[in-house]
């Protein structure tokens, strides 16, 4: 029987992992304790929520009375890129400072990984290291040094002795000691801590029994030896890959993992890029070619953008070493001899052939906008023998086994890095921390043998390659992908967060590839699933007047003091209930700002109150649930509450959330009291949703109702939507083109909208007629945010305050000669009326006599109307013609 490949490690029990998920979460498990400042303080990089996770998973094994029996070997199984060896930094100090460990044994499995770790642990030059310079606990200066042999009997103090070495070495050592060599008995005399990364090499696999497998089994006995040294000592292993599908490894490791955070989850919470696949039956060089088009657009795309020093890097990978070098060789010569003549015939040579590829299609749609004979001279610029790298001299001990490729792939973000291109064999290559490869292709070879083995290591590949690179973007550094939504959120930013895999095109290697996705949950999507369509503005609409000279307005903003931030009414947040969606099954989901997607009718639940914020009895409850969220923290809550004084005011004040009653909505057949647990998990959801509004509505800057007006050629622009060809959308948000080139009342020729949209669209030219009478110029402009950088803010003094932008889909412009209407207009489905209400009230403050146009001499007038919704159920008809627009 074939074994389920994905989500095996998942489904399968883990009793420690879940022991400790359960203490901690539970109400008697204080996190104010375990804030570690001190590993904060010291560590370069800031740690993520699910590092904070795993150690605080550590933190709680070794406070247990039986640590020295039930978790003195612990596993932590955290995704590819997902900061395993960060988690392992913290861990030194945290073992260290709170458990009295200063001798550390790090191992692993090949060269290349204690290379590496030897630069993150020691070389606080290096763009690598990991911790902060100097390292200070309590006020004291604390020393790394670096053990060759055994360590000191009389250590220095304040100082941690690491010794590095690969399993393999340590293993020729301690069973054939020289002169002078390590003992077990030399050991023996230490409380030591043993760091094992890719630690899926030393698990036991007794169905093995070749003679590799019978020296992992030897490695694997020389740590166990270790550990058995002293009762104290500590095994902590790290590994993106288990394969609990083995009964033999799943037994070993069921008890011994205390973390979990698959590569799914990582890639779905925004920490890699997003991974697309190209596969083609094409020769190389067009590959390649392909491939650099692609790279080179992303380094353009950078630049217009303000990103410095971007430098997008591409991987060429075979299966055998003279492959490599030949098309090497080939790309060389190709790349010296291509023209820009050359250039653009390959570019409408294969614009149809790639019609399908988004990317592509794009790539090749700029290039022939741009000059080809300067594009061809950057691209012999950042393409040739000084940017190429070949590290095939390695063979098959991998890409980082030369010392001389090891500093030049480990450096590759380094502006004075000058490699783009890499030839490699197709080698695992654990170690390589790359974090601005872009663009992987894979060669074709004759007579390949397309096994599991083959793309499973290609897989791990891509994994390592999805990795994020934290570009500096408008003066920030960001860890997670920041272009999958709002404004910036065009296909051509995302480039700069999307990882290519160029593959070939055979049906049985596609089908294992896939295989080896599922295994290790690699998120990876097919280039091509979708639909382009695109809005371009019609030539008779360019030669008008309105479009030369005309303008559109919105208002301006001014800075808020923070002494109007007296109350969370002020943050947008209503202080009266916030229902929550509660679900048994579907508790763990408390780590996405969306819950429940599980849609109940009204009479099939009940709402039971979770806490009561003026009742003194529930304070405890609110308190702890508040101090599960290191957002609210004192010192961060100031930065966007500067008015609280205290935490105890804002979980009571009137002006706060004293009033504020959260509840469950629980389905009628769960017929139990909810539990303090419970409550807990509803409180946290809670005050999640406290914290978005929090955050969002903390900008400093309001509306007034000064308008200013943005040139109509500057909004009305030719605009594309990329839709995906299967939706989980219902019917009526499926976005579909409406053929409006007849229509000389609407810029576009094609109208990109869902079913409400183009609703209304059919309804305002049901009015033409009407309209025609007393307007000669009638347009209805689509607003895409896409295109344009303009938005309206709340400006009347409300209770509760909106300081977000707001653009609204439609402005239907009105022409009479002397006077010129223009009305904001939003269609909105029924489920969002209530959550957008404010922005309805902000259309309708929208008024001649509120508002004061600058700088414009034309009499034009602006309004804003209701959401228009399904039929006109609110009736914009009617009102518009109440506001004698309609004259």
């Amino acid at each position: 029987m074939a074994k389920t490949q994905k989500g095996s490690a998942r489904n399968k029990p883990f009793p420690t992992l879940e022991k400790a998920r359960n203490s901690i979460n539970s109400l008697f498990f204080d996190n104010d304790k375990h804030d570690f400042a001190y590993l904060k303080d010291n560590l370069k990089h800031k740690l993520r929520r699910y590092q904070e996770s795993a150690l605080l998973y550590l933190y709680w094994s070794q406070i247990q009375d039986n640590a020295d029996e039930q978790y003195n070997q612990l596993l932590f199984n955290m995704a590819t890129g997902s900061g395993k060896t960060d988690v392992m930094a913290a861990a030194i100090l945290y073992l260290y400072h709170e458990q009295g460990f200063k001798n550390f044994i790090f191992i692993s499995n090949t060269t290349a990984v204690v290379d590496k770790t030897q630069e993150n642990f020691f070389n606080s030059s290096s763009s690598k290291y990991l911790y902060s310079s100097p390292i200070i606990i309590d006020g004291e200066r604390i020393s790394f040094n670096y053990v060759n042999s055994t360590f000191p009997v009389n250590p220095e103090e304040n100082t941690i002795y690491i010794k590095l070495t690969t399993i393999q070495t340590l293993s020729n050592e301690l069973n054939d000691p020289g002169e002078n060599g390590l003992t077990y008995d030399d050991l023996a005399k230490f409380k030591i801590a043993i760091l094992a990364d890719e630690a899926h090499h030393f698990n036991v696999d007794t169905k093995k029994s070749n003679k590799k497998a019978k020296e992992e089994n030897s490695w694997e006995s020389v740590l166990d030896h270790i550990r058995g040294l002293n009762s104290a000592n500590r095994q902590l292993e790290f590994t993106a890959t288990i394969d609990v599908d083995k009964p033999e490894v799943y037994e070993k490791y069921k008890n011994k993992v205390i973390y979990k955070y698959d590569l799914d989850q990582f890639m779905n919470e925004g920490y890699s890029k997003k991974v697309f696949r190209l596969q083609a039956n094409t020769d190389n060089n067009q590959k390649l070619l392909n491939a650099v088009l692609l790279n080179e657009y992303r380094k353009r795309i950078a630049k217009k953008l303000g990103i410095p020093n971007f430098k997008p890097v591409m991987l060429v990978k075979s299966n055998r070493i003279k492959t490599s070098q030949q098309v090497e060789q080939d790309f060389l010569e190709m790349i010296n001899n291509l023209s820009s003549a050359d250039l653009e015939s390959f570019i409408l040579r294969n614009q149809k052939l790639n019609a399908k590829s988004r990317a592509l299609s794009k790539a090749y749609e700029y290039w022939l906008s741009q000059d080809l004979s300067q594009a061809v001279a950057e691209i012999q610029q950042d393409f040739n023998l000084r940017t190429t790298i070949n590290v095939n001299e390695g063979g098959t001990k991998g890409i980082l086994s030369d010392s001389n490729d090891f500093k030049n792939l480990n450096s590759l973000e380094d502006e004075n890095n000058p490699f783009r291109i890499i030839f490699a064999v197709a080698k695992l290559t654990e170690g390589w921390d790359v974090l601005n490869l872009y663009d992987i292709v894979r060669i074709s070879e004759a007579k390949e043998s397309i096994t599991m083995n083959t793309t499973n290591a290609e897989a791990q590949l891509i994994g390592r390659g999805a990795r994020y690179y934290p570009f500096v973007y408008q003066g920030r550094k960001s860890y997670t992908r920041r272009f999958d939504t709002g404004r910036d959120a065009t296909f051509e930013n995302q480039l700069l967060e999307t990882l290519y895999y160029h593959t070939i095109n055979d049906s049985k290697y596609i089908d294992n590839l896939n295989k080896s996705f599922d295994k290790m949950d690699l998120i990876v999507n097919k280039d091509g699933e979708y639909d382009t369509y695109t809005a371009t503005v019609k030539p008779s609409f360019m030669r008008t007047n309105f479009y030369k000279q005309g303008n559109l307005y919105y208002n301006k903003t001014e800075k808020v003091p923070d002494a109007n931030y007296a109350s969370i009414g002020d943050y947008g947040i209503n202080n009266l209930t916030i229902d929550v969606d509660y679900n048994q099954s579907t508790t763990e989901s408390n780590l996405h700002d969306k819950y429940y997607d599980n849609v109940v009718r009204e009479s099939d639940v009940r709402y039971d109150v979770v806490a009561d914020f003026s009742n003194p009895s529930d304070y405890r409850l609110i308190k702890r649930a508040l101090a599960r969220n290191k957002f609210y923290r004192f010192s961060t809550m100031k930065k966007y509450l500067p008015m609280v004084k205290s935490i105890r005011e804002f979980i009571t004040s009137d002006d706060w959330l004293g009033n504020l009653k959260v509840q469950a909505k629980v389905p009628n057949e769960y017929n139990q009291i909810l539990s303090p647990f419970e409550k807990l998990h509803i409180l946290d959801n809670a005050f999640k949703i406290i914290q978005k509004n929090i955050v969002k509505n903390y900008q400093k800057e309001r509306g007034t109702n000064q308008f200013i007006p943005i040139a109509v050629k500057d909004v009305v622009k030719d605009y594309q939507k990329v839709i995906p060809k299967l939706s989980n959308k219902t019917i009526s948000e499926v976005i579909k083109p409406k053929p409006m080139s007849k229509a000389n009342w609407f810029p576009y020729d094609w109208a990109i909208a869902d079913q409400l949209e183009t609703s209304l669209i059919n309804r305002i030219e049901s009015w033409l007629d009407e309209l025609k009478q007393t307007h000669k110029n009638i347009y209805l402009i689509r607003n895409e945010e896409t295109i344009s950088t303009w938005s309206l803010h709340e400006f009347e003094n409300n209770e509760v305050k909106h300081y977000e932008g707001y653009m609204p889909d439609f402005i239907l412009v009105l022409d009479d000669g002397d006077i010129m209407y223009q009305v904001y207009m939003e269609p909105k489905g029924d489920q969002l009326l209530e959550r957008d209400e404010w922005k309805q009230e902000l259309l309708e403050s929208i008024r001649p006599e509120n508002i004061e146009i600058i700088g414009e001499t034309k009499d034009v007038r602006l309004y804003g109307v209701k959401f228009y919704t399904t039929g006109d159920g609110r009736g914009i008809y009617d009102e518009l013609k109440k506001k004698e627009i309609f004259h």
